[in-house]
């Protein structure tokens, strides 16, 4: 059961079924749908034979009255203390939800927000990039970021966990699981420690951790999390995974084209752990098919 997300081709096509027909022409019988897909895209995918629909990115169709490009996980922000934004954001994840329901997948990957302060780490990535990884700079601009992070994460924590709540018991009740994603940003939610947070609250509903292979190895370059750890610490709650590579702290690459060793990982999978190839262009189709015959021969 290896999918390909939809975020490799849905920029270069103009419908439904050509986004379809270009991946299943690579071999794949299961799909995740990204974030950036048009109603009219999803109709077209949801009548689309041969194929199956595995899991959804939130907000998946994108959000009404939003250009596709505005479209992000965030543009409306689960964690906002902003009670018109939080809401609207609960509304449009919810209609995710209902759209997972509509095409029989198992889930939804949510991007849980964000404490809102300025973000450092694309200033420590270029810093790494300059061979100053170990030097006084890079370890204070860290600490500096880690610090304003939680002197002001607690109203943006409260706010999400209401989100959670909320949508937890909508998607439960409709048989739909809710994957909580690690990511890449300081300042995003969750960090490390608050994954566990997620999970002692709302696992019982159907909520698991959604593991970014790219997102956690990145993290960890910078000296944060160790990225195995994110697997070790919550193997138990995993739900899927995003499988790409990282090659010079750039990530969304086709697998075994960059630096992570894959079979670290695979310890950690289960049967039945949902697993997406989340390659970005300009991964090319032959850099996909041969990623999927290496993960498959490795995961089998």
């Amino acid at each position: 059961m290896l999918a390909l997300s939809t975020s490799w081709n849905t920029n270069c096509n103009n419908s439904g079924k050509q986004i379809v027909d270009e991946i299943r022409n690579l071999g794949f019988g299961y799909i995740e749908l990204c974030f950036s897909h048009t109603q009219r895209e999803v109709n077209e995918i949801y009548k689309n034979q041969g194929i199956r629909v595995i899991s959804l990115h939130n907000f998946c169709p994108v959000p009404d009255g939003l250009p596709r490009k505005k479209a992000l996980p965030d543009c409306y922000s689960l964690s906002s203390p902003d009670t018109y934004e939080r809401e609207t954001a609960i509304k449009f994840a919810k209609r995710t939800v209902l759209t997972a329901k509509r095409l029989k997948a198992k889930a939804v990957v949510l991007h849980t927000g964000r404490v809102e302060i300025h973000d450092y780490t694309k200033e420590l990535v270029n810093l790494k990039h300059s061979n100053k990884k170990n030097t006084c700079q890079f370890e204070s601009l860290r600490e500096l970021a880690l610090k304003q992070r939680k002197t002001n994460k607690q109203k943006f924590l409260d706010s999400i966990f209401l989100s959670i709540r909320e949508l937890a018991d909508f998607a439960f009740n409709l048989g739909i699981k809710l994957g909580i994603e690690n990511r890449i940003y300081i300042r995003e939610i969750p960090n490390f420690d608050e994954i566990k947070i997620f999970l002692d609250n709302f696992a019982k509903k159907g909520v698991g951790y959604w593991h970014d292979t790219g997102h956690a190895y990145i993290l960890s370059e910078l000296g944060l999390t160790k990225h195995l750890d994110y697997l070790k610490t919550y193997k138990k709650n995993l739900l899927g995974i995003h499988l790409h590579d990282v090659k010079n702290l750039k990530d969304h690459k086709a697998p075994f084209s960059g630096e992570i060793d894959f079979k670290e990982i695979k310890p950690y999978l289960k049967k039945d752990t949902i697993k997406v190839i989340e390659a970005h262009k300009p991964a090319t189709a032959k850099e996909i098919i041969l990623a999927k015959k290496k993960l498959e021969a490795l995961f089998n």
